[in-house]
């Protein structure tokens, strides 16, 4: 027995040299989870469609670059329907929703102050951190029925020049102004316009825009 034994000495060596092989699984564990973060990294950089890229580069909104921040009374001279001076930093603190239009108020307007409206309602315990204003860009009457159905938006009186040079600055003239009709904006609770809606916004994609700035805000 003991010269069979001498005549085989790789038997003992070529177990432990699997058990050695066995004892790098470990290690070959540590790396590949080192090298994860790397591979989705690259992933969601050059490969969008992977669905690894954050879904806060989806905005449906424009994000205002630069943002245009809140201009002073001064500037944008604003009163209530009842003719009171209005002040904008009294806003200041919560995420204002806005919207701009003719005191006719067209079927266009009321559709805007609607979106905003129910986008607003739909926040649930994060509603109180919102505010609504609607720029009325003449002096004409308010028809009693949107002053009805929209109560809890501030309704108040500006000068449309004034305002396209707060809302639309990236348009010049008359452009300008005509896009005060079609858009909507928000403003933060640090008093910068932040976000543009475009022409016939989606409401539901509106909200959920709201939703993603209130969910990630930890600000208003």
């Amino acid at each position: 027995m003991t010269t069979h034994q001498a005549h085989h000495p790789g038997a003992l060596p070529q177990a432990g040299h699997g058990q050695r092989r066995r004892s790098m699984w470990p290690l070959y564990a540590i790396v590949l989870m080192s090298l994860a973060p790397v591979v989705a990294a690259f992933l969601a950089y050059f490969v969008p469609q992977s669905g690894l890229r954050p879904d806060g580069h989806n905005n449906y909104g424009r994000i205002l670059d630069p943002q245009r921040p809140m201009p002073s009374t001064q500037a944008l001279p604003l009163t209530t329907l009842e003719g009171r001076p209005f002040n904008l930093e009294s806003l200041r603190g919560q995420w204002v929703l806005v919207s701009a239009d003719d005191a006719a108020c067209p079927e266009s307007c009321v559709r805007k102050l609607f979106i905003l409206r129910n986008s607003h309602a739909s926040q649930g315990k994060n509603v109180e951190r919102l505010s609504r204003i609607w720029f009325v860009t003449d002096d004409g009457a308010v028809p009693q029925a949107v002053l009805d159905a929209y109560t809890g938006t501030h309704m108040v009186r500006a000068d449309p020049a004034a305002l396209a040079s707060f809302l639309t600055a990236d348009r010049s003239g008359q452009q300008g102004i005509e896009a005060l009709r079609n858009h909507m904006w928000i403003i933060d609770p640090l008093g910068n316009l932040m976000m543009e809606f475009p022409p016939n916004a989606d409401p539901i994609e509106v909200r959920d825009d709201i939703i993603k700035l209130l969910k990630r805000s930890r600000i208003g």
